[in-house]
């Protein structure tokens, strides 16, 4: 396995601060998961789990959310604080030496260009960490996503695992340009 720098657990945008989880975003986290489409893997279940206190303990044991190496930010308004989502890398379904991006936001900030803004910082960080290509699944009825993907300069391979219950898994991937010296 090669050698890659860590992913930075702090990235700043003109408008947004990506940063370490707190016990206190926990309620902020799960409010995105009860925003999840009926169609989404991982949602809050009938029984109302996970729970606020079970997410707080989830990002006490890891605070980046994410494999060692990668992590999943909050992503928060420079302006005010306001969590509004997350962004980073994880291992997900692709690999730790060709990671996955992921993004989540709060229906209340979609259309503002904040998932593209977070995505292209992710994308810069991860070339600095030494690795070579980026992977990003999404359901294809995802138009959203899969125009902020586009944006970042992501390509569709033509893979798609195909899900009957939950909607197709398209793969896309985005060969990163080497870190300028």
């Amino acid at each position: 396995m090669a050698v890659y720098s860590d992913f930075p657990s702090n990235l700043s945008t003109q408008r947004l601060r990506l940063r370490r989880w707190r016990p206190s975003d926990a309620k902020h986290q799960r409010a995105l998961w009860a925003e999840r489409d009926v169609r989404a893997r991982r949602r809050i279940d009938a029984d109302g789990r996970p729970t606020v206190e079970e997410m707080r303990e989830s990002l006490v044991a890891n605070p980046l959310s994410a494999d060692p190496g990668l992590g999943l930010l909050p992503i928060e308004l420079r302006a005010t604080g306001e969590f509004i989502g997350y962004c980073g890398l994880i291992v997900g379904q692709a690999s730790y030496d060709e990671p996955e991006i992921a993004y989540e936001l709060a229906r209340r900030t979609h259309g503002n260009g904040y998932a593209t803004e977070a995505g292209r910082a992710v994308v810069e960080a991860a070339a600095r960490t030494g690795r070579q290509r980026l992977w990003a699944t999404v359901r294809a009825w995802n138009t959203a996503s899969l125009r902020v993907l586009e944006k970042l300069g992501f390509d569709r391979t033509g893979r798609v695992d195909p899900d009957p219950e939950r909607g197709d898994s398209l793969w896309l991937t985005r060969e990163l340009d080497p870190p300028a010296v």
